[in-house]
């Protein structure tokens, strides 16, 4: 992991000091940060990216945490917790055009609250998708963001021996939510600390969701700098590099900011919980708020996705009916077979960089259990150096070294390009699952004179094929989602699901979206299915095989 993000941020940092020898730049020179310095959108965009990424990242981590805090344990928490899982695999792109179908002044709410609650006959002119706050966008993030954290926080969960803290906290007389954050949440965050990083600095460089929700004049920084890349003078190019560099600043000032924050929220809790308050109380008023974010993201991403579907399938539908006239398949014979080979292409990318990534992935847990060393902090950061680093500051830089060795566009430089962020979520799902595989079972098998090919192939990746399968999902679904590698690298000539429907964003073909939103759905989680489905029935006559 550190190789690919290293060289792509030697190749951003390179030409952002004037140096581009394929563009006959040869001397160094500060004219690209002058140039970025006269850009008068500058600092709005830079605020916008604090701004949004700070705000997004707060809400999330408060809501997974009140909804952890007052339900975990709880039938509730187990529903939210099946309907959220799922939703790990929408990708952004869907999941911001479902919030825009949804929230804008022509959208699904405003549709059935008109005319009889709101009075409207037709649109309003209000600012609501695409606002100069960007608060869709952070609404967007949030929604998206909270299944990750509320993942890596069951994860978490039993590593921090949280029943036994809560069972001694209640015996001390604390309330639900108070205990929870007094004796759970600071072991809980302490494992959980390296994804929020991730969400924090992907909210403040995301690209595909800003270019939907976010504001266009002027962007958030990020997709400002994907539109100097795009340009054809190559001078904007070195102005995109040093701008994709204070990109990298922002984030980094960000994290240390976040680290001093947490720094001092440490400091107020322990003063809180010295005090001993027992904060039974607050229970009535938290516990709600957690029901209600939880509920927020579910119903965000499945309203979402029904209104694409609705949409896909629509004939007349004026403002302010609620359903469409009739629903008919035009929009999907249409666009259809576009969709369809753009379908193809996604599902290649996707298997192939996945297929890699497992093989690394496996490769790289057995060599860890055959040696008995577990992978340190340190090894744990590599592997989520690609998440932390903003795609934005390397991903310019990878593209220029894949000029350098003559891959110019194509497939070859998307799916290596894929398989730098697919490897560590793929080995962020089948680490854990792998570890905890019992190693009786390989004594036993060598016992009986199996060689330890044989223990891996016979018996352990036939034991753990359901957690190699959710990995797997996990792998398509985060490579069909990706938009920003697939543009750089491919040079805009390999076309996925996501980056056709981001590129309908400006047109505003509603039923068009729809149907690249769907289709993109689809193809993130039919695996999340198979992964399901597939260990049912290879197991249906042994049942401790079900886990």
């Amino acid at each position: 992991m550190l190789g690919p993000v290293a060289a792509g941020l030697a190749g951003t940092l390179i030409p952002a000091f004037g140096y581009l020898p394929a563009a006959g730049l040869t001397e160094w020179s500060l004219d690209p940060f002058r140039s970025l310095l006269e850009w008068p959108g500058l600092v709005p965009a830079m605020r916008l990216s604090i701004t949004t990424g700070l705000l997004a990242t707060m809400l999330s981590l408060a809501a997974v945490t009140l909804l952890f805090a007052g339900w975990s344990g709880t039938r509730a928490f187990r529903l939210l917790e099946r309907l959220l899982s799922p939703l790990l695999s929408v990708p952004h792109a869907a999941m911001a055009f479902g919030l825009a179908f949804l929230i804008a002044p022509s959208g699904w709410i405003s549709r059935a609250l008109s005319p009889w609650v709101t009075g409207w006959e037709r649109p309003p002119d209000l600012l609501i998708v695409q606002d100069g706050w960007g608060l869709a966008m952070v609404a967007g993030l949030v929604a998206k963001e909270m299944p990750f954290l509320m993942l890596m926080g069951l994860a978490a969960m039993g590593q921090a021996d949280a029943t036994r803290r809560m069972r001694v906290a209640q015996a001390a007389g604390y309330g639900r939510v108070t205990g929870w954050l007094k004796t759970v949440f600071p072991a809980i965050y302490a494992q959980i600390r390296l994804p929020v990083y991730v969400v924090l600095a992907y909210s403040m460089s995301v690209v595909d969701v800003a270019l939907i929700l976010g504001p266009s004049t002027p962007p958030p920084l990020s997709v400002q700098v994907v539109r100097w890349m795009a340009d054809p003078d190559l001078a904007m190019r070195l102005t995109a590099s040093a701008a994709a560099m204070v990109q990298l600043g922002l984030v980094v000032a960000a994290l240390l900011l976040w680290r001093c924050g947490e720094w001092a929220v440490a400091r107020i809790g322990l003063a809180w919980i010295a005090r001993g308050g027992r904060g039974r109380s607050a229970d009535q008023l938290l516990r709600p708020l957690g029901v209600v974010a939880g509920g927020f993201s579910a119903l965000t991403v499945l309203g979402g996705i029904a209104c694409l579907a609705v949409w896909s399938l629509a004939g007349f539908w004026g403002f302010p009916d609620a359903l469409p006239q009739g629903l008919d398949l035009r929009s999907w014979a249409r666009h259809g077979p576009s969709a369809w080979g753009s379908a193809g292409d996604t599902a290649l990318i996707a298997a192939i960089s996945t297929g890699l990534a497992l093989f690394l992935v496996i490769g790289c847990l057995e060599t860890e259990y055959r040696r008995g060393r577990a992978l340190t902090q340190a090894g744990l950061w590599l592997v989520y150096l690609p998440l932390v680093v903003p795609q934005i500051a390397f991903l310019p830089g990878l593209q220029t070294l894949f000029l350098t060795f003559g891959l110019t566009a194509g497939m070859v430089p998307v799916i290596t390009a894929h398989l730098v962020f697919v490897l560590p979520y793929v080995f962020l799902s089948l680490g854990d699952p792998w570890r905890a595989w019992e190693p009786q079972n390989g004594v036993v098998a060598r016992a009986l004179g199996t060689s330890p090919a044989g223990v891996l192939w016979r018996i352990r990746l036939p034991m753990l094929i359901r957690p190699i399968l959710t990995a797997t999902a996990v792998g398509i679904a985060v490579s069909v989602g990706q938009y920003l590698p697939t543009l750089l690298a491919g040079g805009g000539r390999v076309a996925t699901l996501t980056t056709e429907a981001v590129a309908l964003a400006s047109g505003g073909d509603r039923r068009a979206i729809g149907v690249y939103g769907v289709a993109q759905t689809m193809a993130a989680m039919i695996p999340f299915a198979a992964a399901l489905l597939i260990p049912t029935l290879l197991w249906r006559n042994r049942r401790g095989m079900h886990g």
